[in-house]
């Protein structure tokens, strides 16, 4: 709440489904993926970061949306720096920093875990970025 406040950051959440999950763990991923887009933001610019979500078909981030499907996409979308698409799998890995330690604080670990557990929970995750562009985080998850 205060680094939301420091940095004047518009957070807007959309309607959001009921999962069966560990509330504990899912809380951890949308916290880290929420603080990395305050984290990463553009200097001179709020941070805004988008949540939403849709029901879908089947386990595809290409399946089309169903209002009663057996999965949920879940959508969480911000304006901050971005980064290279080549690096979209690297993020994921443990350790794994784009920015020297000097200029974002972290350790490396947050979306390491994230994806650990959203595959413990029979999902999916995946990134969508470009440098300057803010990044997309989609995750995939069954609603049932």
């Amino acid at each position: 709440e205060l680094l939301i406040r420091e940095k004047r950051a518009v957070i807007e959440v959309g309607d959001l489904p009921v999962v069966n999950a560990n509330r504990g763990q899912i809380r951890q991923v949308f916290q880290n993926l929420l603080s990395n887009g305050l984290k990463f933001s553009r200097p001179g610019y709020p941070p805004r970061v988008t949540i939403d979500s849709i029901c879908i078909a089947d386990r595809s981030f290409d399946s089309p949306p169903a209002p009663e499907g057996p999965y949920v996409l879940i959508t969480i979308k911000d304006n901050g720096i971005g980064f290279d698409e080549k690096f979209r799998e690297d993020i994921f890995s443990l350790f794994q920093r784009l920015h020297a330690k000097d200029s974002y604080e972290g350790t490396g670990i947050g979306l390491a875990v994230t994806r650990r557990i959203i595959e413990k929970h029979k999902g999916l995750i995946k990134a969508r970025s470009s440098p300057g562009q803010g990044a997309t985080f989609l995750i995939l998850l069954p609603s049932r």
